[in-house]
């Protein structure tokens, strides 16, 4: 089930258009390493990770590998958290990150917008990781008590 039922209602309708979606978030990073959903990262730099498009495991995947924190790009809003690391959800386009404020804690859709530029965006990213890293700040997942956890179980996955 990838992509996600979400992911084929806004449109995006194959696995080669999810995974040029997600290679593109990876900027000019270079990829040392290609995980599977038990592994535990153990090179440092951008790793891929083998999950289904469900976002709570993907999540836990992530965290399972060993993120410390998470951030998840969304474009339809997802409400996840996860109980052993925090989820900073940023939001794609600024009318979701308004309708639903109350679970997004970045709006990067001011990039669309032409308020806000990719470098700029990028540096409230790193600031927001830095704040919810140290503890000064928490997540509205953390806020709201969003603590979602879902291993995958190999298959599909709704």
């Amino acid at each position: 089930m990838n992509p996600s039922p979400g992911n084929i209602a806004d449109g995006l309708i194959t696995d080669a258009m999810k995974s040029a979606g997600a290679a593109k978030k990876g900027g000019t990073s270079p990829v040392p390493d290609v995980l599977d959903f038990p592994e535990y990262a153990t090179t440092p730099g951008l790793n891929l990770l083998c999950t289904p498009g469900n976002d709570v495991e993907c999540v836990t995947a992530q965290v399972g590998a060993g993120a410390n924190v998470v951030l998840f790009t969304t474009g339809l809003g997802t409400p996840t958290g996860n109980p052993i690391a925090p989820v900073i959800k940023v939001a794609t386009n600024s009318a979701m990150a308004a309708r639903m404020s109350d679970i997004i804690d970045l709006d990067a859709g001011a990039i669309i917008s032409g308020k806000s530029t990719v470098e700029k965006t990028g540096e409230a990213i790193l600031d927001m990781v830095i704040e919810v890293a140290s503890g000064r700040r928490q997540t509205q997942a953390e806020l709201s008590g969003q603590n979602d956890f879902i291993p995958w179980k190999r298959g599909i996955s709704l």
